[in-house]
């Protein structure tokens, strides 16, 4: 069965898809079937797994049951990818007859669940439906955030929101940690960032990952190519640090399932 992690968080610009296509991508090269799933209107994660814009089927006609998900997955050099365009935007599923909205994506996943992995969901700028039903399906969920201070605002309504899905639509979903973006530790700025964010993980009953991605001009460069950011430049900083956390991101996967084997024989 597959590990399912969502990046998420409301705000935009604070690494989202660098850090799910960094993961899917990442995750891949070691040996790992991987799905990514983009859920942004602006399909901007299948453009960084190498996604051509020719016409193809998208994770709303999945998700409108309009074709079956394997119909809908397009393999790319690096990983498989459910795509998105903008037609996500205006998708209409909130006006759907079925009472049971939030399990959309889920019920979309299971025919392919045991086919991956690992799944990586990337999702938009919104607390909204399809983020939701990112949620409802994901065992863990990551929060990136720029080292600045407006990073923080809005995250008390997402710590509300994932809250209210592990009262009442799944239970088992765990925040994996707060990632920091854009860090530069020589600057009072990405301290002060850091300290706000260690305080608001301690709240969501988790903690700050301990790696954290500089800023790296390969990051940004290496979608315009065509490359992964590991094909791209291997040696930039930020790239490095992706590398570790992946490493990272395994080991408290492990902790976590450990834990819960051990509470389950007790």
């Amino acid at each position: 069965m597959a590990i399912i992690i969502t990046v998420s968080n409301q705000k935009g610009g604070v690494g989202k898809t660098t850090t799910s296509a960094a993961l899917a991508t990442g995750i891949s090269f070691r040996g790992r079937r991987v799905l990514g799933i983009d859920l942004d209107p602006q399909g901007n994660l299948g453009f960084c797994l190498g996604l051509g814009s020719s016409d193809m089927s998208t994770v709303l006609d999945a998700l409108k049951g309009k074709i079956p998900i394997q119909e809908a997955i397009i393999r790319t050099e690096y990983c498989d990818i459910l795509p998105s365009d903008i037609t996500l935007s205006s998708s209409g599923l909130e006006q759907g007859n079925s009472g049971r909205k939030e399990y959309l994506m889920r019920d979309v996943l299971m025919p392919v669940m045991e086919k991956y992995d690992y799944i990586i969901i990337d999702t938009p700028p919104a607390l909204n439906l399809l983020t939701v039903n990112a949620y409802v399906v994901s065992d863990f969920l990551i929060i990136p955030m720029a080292s600045d201070i407006l990073s923080l605002v809005g995250l008390s309504q997402l710590k509300e929101t994932i809250e209210s899905v592990q009262e009442n639509l799944n239970p088992e979903l765990n925040v994996l940690g707060i990632l920091l973006t854009r860090f530069n530790r020589r600057t009072l700025l990405s301290r002060d960032v850091l300290e706000m964010a260690q305080q608001l993980a301690r709240q969501m009953k988790t903690t700050v990952f301990g790696t954290k991605i500089r800023s790296g001009v390969a990051i940004a460069e290496a979608p315009a190519h065509g490359e992964s950011i590991f094909d791209y430049n291997p040696r930039s900083a930020a790239v490095k640090d992706y590398q570790e956390l992946i490493d990272e991101i395994a080991e408290r996967i492990h902790l976590k399932e450990a834990a819960g084997y051990a509470k389950e024989n007790e």
